[in-house]
């Protein structure tokens, strides 16, 4: 199948459930995979409860994108996961996820994000605003 059927095949999912294995093969076939606790099922469990935001990408049964987001549904969605099948990359389905989250929050709602290194490029492209002034405290190594 060629990139640009792949793309139109593409069906977007809000708040659909999905595993924890579903969700750990995904973010192993992202870039994403290397900063987040894929060895740690336990955590990841609570990542996905605990998000009250999901829009997923997905390409017939397979799970291909994730847009995992923190938001109180008024001032502020914090966009803390956005992962896509590596061999999904660059077809607008990262761009589609961002959208599609979007839709579900009112339009004076900001969507903000800590960028992976490999992803900080792209967020400039999608329409993000650079905010040097992000601070970080880390919990203890997972």
């Amino acid at each position: 199948m060629n990139e640009k059927m792949r793309a139109m095949d593409i069906e977007y999912r809000c708040n659909e459930a999905i595993s924890v294995a579903q969700a750990i093969d995904l973010y192993k076939r992202s870039t994403l995979g290397e900063r987040r606790p894929v060895h740690r099922p336990d955590i990841f469990e609570g990542m996905l409860r605990n998000a009250n935001l999901t829009v997923t990408a997905w390409l017939g049964d397979k799970l291909v994108g994730i847009a995992r987001t923190l938001t109180d549904f008024a001032y502020v969605a914090y966009l803390a996961d956005l992962a896509v099948d590596e061999a999904c990359q660059r077809q607008g389905i990262g761009r589609q996820l961002i959208e599609e989250t979007r839709k579900h929050l009112p339009p004076e709602c900001m969507i903000v994000l800590l960028a992976a290194p490999k992803a900080n490029e792209y967020y400039a492209k999608v329409g993000f605003e650079h905010n040097p002034r992000a601070w970080v405290l880390p919990g203890a190594k997972a």
